[in-house]
């Protein structure tokens, strides 16, 4: 009994000085119930053994500990050097300067979201957006939702409730998350019709599943893999001529999606919007928080009618986009007004476009820091060539030659232990593992400060 009673009470606890101290930070409430949870544990180590005035002198660490470890956030920033720009579970897209200046003034700010300033009257929030998207794509009208996924629903239902859409078998793709094609065609209502085979569809495949009960052509970009060798599939203007032949629409998914050429970046050539629109598709799909490097969003630019059409949709509000993101794509869809200067204004775009000269001098300006830094832990660091890629599904079998930081240390475990314990760091470090090795792709480094005083939080070994 003895043990039990070293231990302070609640009302002891809070008025010590660590006491009050803990509850102007956390509160009164935290304490209390953190407190708790340490003497309950704290009886159960005495009834096991354990000395009750050594484990009282503990509670006050014990707690601050306890506190702390719970104050801090799950959603925090990561050094990525994973050699994915665009890493889905690492929130995709850096946002540029002026995105994030618009998103907090956003926060900050009342604003005319739908608001008219001209008459007073009530406006549409995506107008915000639409004419830039109108202008930057040469479509006629346009809107915006919570993400790709989304527009593509919203599209579907509008126009295939209850009816078909037509899509070839090798197109029938899965977004990540497991989230496929035709199970969001099932949820909009859509019966799906598939055509030709899994890497040869034709035109008169599509013509052949024509009929009373079609509601729309869907073709999809296949941004997240590639079927090569003995293939076919019917180009976007063939496709258009039949789809307005049979009086239907046709709904051309970009995916990923891109307003300028990707080739100025030395990546491989993809369809852009404008071009899609050029070709004939009554609607074109595309993210926001991808290629385009913008916030997370679904577009959906088109015909005009069809636009307005799919506005009506008792789905668009459920979906729709709030201020801060809706701030945040206008700022960054205002900077593709000025290509010349995108790839440093537009983080992804500079991060595509980072030479791999300046990689590899950054590389060989940190191996040794970062070694004098693990040496302690029983690590080696050598420079190495290695591949970034693009990620988020674009550009799926596209690599960016890169330069890393090679890892290794003795015991096979020895990459997995590293890669944990640069995970467990206040800032954690995101890297991967490969051949034996943990590997740090520098391309997403920004600064190698960043990097250093991270790496020396690590603990002692």
């Amino acid at each position: 009994m003895e043990g039990f009673r070293a231990l302070p009470s609640i009302d002891r606890f809070l008025q010590s000085d660590p006491g009050r101290a803990l509850a102007e930070v956390h509160g009164r409430a935290r304490v209390v119930s953190t407190l708790r949870t340490e003497l309950s544990r704290a009886r159960g180590e005495i009834r096991a053994g354990g000395d009750g005035v050594a484990l009282a002198r503990e509670i006050d660490g014990r707690v601050a500990a306890a506190l702390a470890a719970g104050a801090v956030p799950g959603l925090r920033p990561v050094l990525n050097l994973s050699g994915t720009v665009l890493h889905t579970n690492l929130g995709r897209a850096l946002l540029a300067d002026e995105a994030i200046a618009a998103a907090c003034a956003a926060m900050a700010h009342p604003l005319a979201l739908e608001f008219d300033l001209d008459d007073g009257g009530r406006g549409r929030r995506d107008d915000h957006v639409a004419g830039l998207l109108r202008e930057l794509t040469g479509a006629e009208d346009a809107l915006v939702v919570n993400n790709n996924a989304a527009a593509v629903l919203l599209a579907l239902n509008t126009f295939g409730q209850g009816r078909e859409a037509v899509v070839s078998r090798g197109e029938l793709i899965e977004i990540g998350g497991a989230f496929r094609m035709p199970e969001i065609m099932e949820r909009a209502g859509t019966r799906l019709v598939e055509v030709g085979t899994t890497n040869r569809t034709h035109a008169r495949d599509y013509q052949a599943a024509l009929g009373p009960d079609t509601g729309l052509l869907l073709k999809v970009h296949t941004s997240n893999y590639r079927i090569e060798g003995f293939t076919a599939d019917v180009p976007a203007p063939e496709l258009a001529a039949i789809a307005r032949g049979a009086g239907v629409p046709l709904l051309n998914d970009l995916g990923s999606g891109s307003l300028l050429d990707l080739s100025a970046f030395g990546l491989r050539r993809e369809p852009t919007v404008r071009e899609a629109v050029a070709e004939g598709a009554d609607l074109v799909t595309f993210s926001g928080d991808k290629l385009l490097g913008g916030a997370q969003a679904g577009f959906i630019v088109g015909r005009r009618a069809l636009v307005e059409a799919i506005d009506r949709n008792p789905l668009r509000r459920a979906l729709r986009l709030d201020k801060i993101r809706l701030a945040a794509l206008e700022a960054t869809l205002r900077l593709y007004r000025d290509p010349d200067r995108l790839a440093q204004r537009v983080p992804t775009l500079r991060l595509l476009a980072r030479p791999r000269d300046d990689i590899a001098a950054q590389a060989a300006r940190l191996a040794p820091q970062v070694e004098a830094l693990l040496s302690a832990h029983g690590y080696t660091v050598a420079v190495c060539d290695c591949d970034s890629q693009v990620g988020s599904g674009a550009l799926p079998v596209d690599t960016i030659a890169s330069t890393g930081l090679r890892i290794t240390g003795a015991g096979g475990d020895a990459p997995d232990r590293l890669a944990a314990c640069l995970r467990a760091l206040p800032v954690p470090v995101i890297g991967r593992i490969r051949d034996g090795a943990l590997l740090l792709d520098l391309r997403c480094l920004d600064d190698d400060e960043s990097l250093l005083s991270t790496l020396a939080e690590l603990p002692a070994p």
